[in-house]
């Protein structure tokens, strides 16, 4: 399993600001540079760094792939940051969902990858119908970091820090 995998790769992308989608149809995750109804993330990147997207879903790791686990949409990396990424696009009952898909998706990545080079790892929960900060409590946040060494967001702007 190549989570780095160049056929399931876009960019980089060096934009201040650009979106990721998922049609929700069957097709992979993507980014958006033009389009913002679409984008159920935004990407903020004011240093302009090169950002590579990697679809993992229906690309690192087809539906017919380990068809009982959970995987997020997709990744963005820089030289020394990674971020994953979950897409949705629901009312109500979509966090647990959402965070068992990230951390099933950090454990096939750790098993398959060195992720040491990354200085920075986030794992990111986006709903296009809650684009607003959740508030995540402290134990899930503690809990998360340091079972799987990642931070966790909930919340539909992805912002790729200066490292």
């Amino acid at each position: 399993m190549d989570f780095f995998n160049p056929a399931c790769q876009s960019g980089p992308f060096s934009q201040e600001t650009f979106g990721l989608c998922d049609d929700q149809n069957a097709t992979r995750a993507y980014v958006d540079t033009t389009t913002p109804d679409k984008w159920v993330a935004t990407v903020e990147n004011p240093a302009r760094k090169a950002v590579t997207f990697t679809a993992i879903d229906k690309c690192v790791i087809q539906d017919g792939d380990e068809p009982s686990r959970g995987r997020c949409d997709g990744m963005l990396t820089t030289e020394d940051l990674l971020y994953l990424v979950e897409l949705k696009d629901q009312k109500s009952n979509w966090k647990p969902n959402a965070i068992d898909q990230l951390e099933s998706t950090i454990r096939f990545l750790r098993n398959h990858h060195d992720l040491t080079r990354f200085r920075t790892k986030k794992a990111f929960a986006c709903n296009k119908q809650h684009r607003t900060f959740a508030t995540i409590d402290n134990e899930l946040q503690r809990r998360f970091f340091q079972n799987y060494g990642f931070r966790i967001d909930v919340q539909a702007t992805v912002l790729i820090i200066r490292t």
